[in-house]
């Protein structure tokens, strides 16, 4: 079959792009929509492969209408179920709410005055990725010794990535648990890590992981997430509403015009708070996917 679509492609004149042989190793997932599989009770039965002991994370209600098996990096395997049942669960209606501005010192500030450390994962582990890029690149091509480094520098970088998966998924539970309206930026994360000083943090802090899986949460609890406009958020005295200019090292709002003195980012966060509340649009999209 690709051979017959290489030729026709030669005839047609199109670059035709010489077919490819794609090894064990090409493919990570594999998808199944619809049919071709079977499970019963810890036992996964799979079309050209045969049946395959697995462990069940959580029961699921409804029927199964896609199926994917998918290999990590680390020679891991996992099985991602999409069934059709309509998950609904609204949380008990809650009249607070709050605005965030998320940071690079500070993960996230509430406009409560809470501070959210940031745990900085990829820069606690960058010493331990630094060894193990060290060791790969001195192996040599084709060697078991350069397979053991590659599992051992895939397994630190696969530490990172769970490290930030557990914070943000955690964080946005409690902030769906305890309020009704929650209120972000809606940022340009990829026109933000342009900056080559601050690309590495601005990256390592996930903010989009937050905003989405607290957007999805939202949703099915009957929450409500608000994207404000992020123009003039740390310029704007959320007191009188005058326009102060700072640097990004200056980490004190003081306003010349009323006299108030507040941390920079709480002052973003408690006008984030206000702009939401004045839009009061709803997300209709997951950033992160734009």
């Amino acid at each position: 079959m690709l051979f017959k679509l290489f030729f026709r492609r030669v005839k047609a004149g199109e670059k035709p792009g010489y077919p490819r042989f794609k090894g064990k190793g090409w493919y990570d997932s594999i998808t199944y929509l619809q049919s071709g599989f079977s499970l019963n009770s810890n036992i996964l039965g799979l079309s050209k492969i045969g049946d395959i002991k697995i462990k069940l994370h959580r029961p699921f209600e409804g029927n199964i209408k896609r199926l994917t098996v998918k290999r990590t990096s680390t020679g891991k395997w996992f099985v991602s179920i999409l069934t059709d049942f309509d998950y609904y669960t609204p949380l008990k209606h809650s009249d607070k709410s709050v605005g965030i501005d998320v940071g690079i010192l500070s993960f996230a500030t509430l406009s409560n005055g809470t501070y959210i450390p940031n745990p900085r994962f990829y820069i606690q582990e960058e010493k331990a990725l630094a060894k193990a890029n060290r060791r790969f690149s001195k192996t040599e091509m084709g060697t078991l010794e350069r397979k053991k480094c590659l599992k051992t520098l895939c397994r630190v970088h696969e530490r990172i990535a769970n490290k930030r998966e557990n914070f943000t998924q955690k964080l946005s539970k409690n902030l769906v648990d305890h309020y009704g309206i929650i209120c972000f930026e809606d940022l340009n994360i990829k026109n933000m890590s342009r900056n080559h000083n601050l690309a590495k943090h601005i990256l390592d802090a996930a903010w989009s992981k937050l905003v989405t899986y607290t957007s999805y949460k939202a949703e099915n609890a009957g929450r409500k997430v608000v994207l404000v406009d992020p123009k003039n958020t740390s310029k704007m005295c959320s007191n009188c509403g005058m326009l102060v200019e700072k640097d990004l090292s200056e980490r004190t709002h003081n306003c010349p015009f009323c006299g108030l003195s507040i941390d920079r980012d709480l002052n973003a966060s408690i006008n984030i708070l206000r702009l939401g509340l004045q839009s009061g649009r709803k997300t209709g999209r997951c950033p992160s996917l734009q």
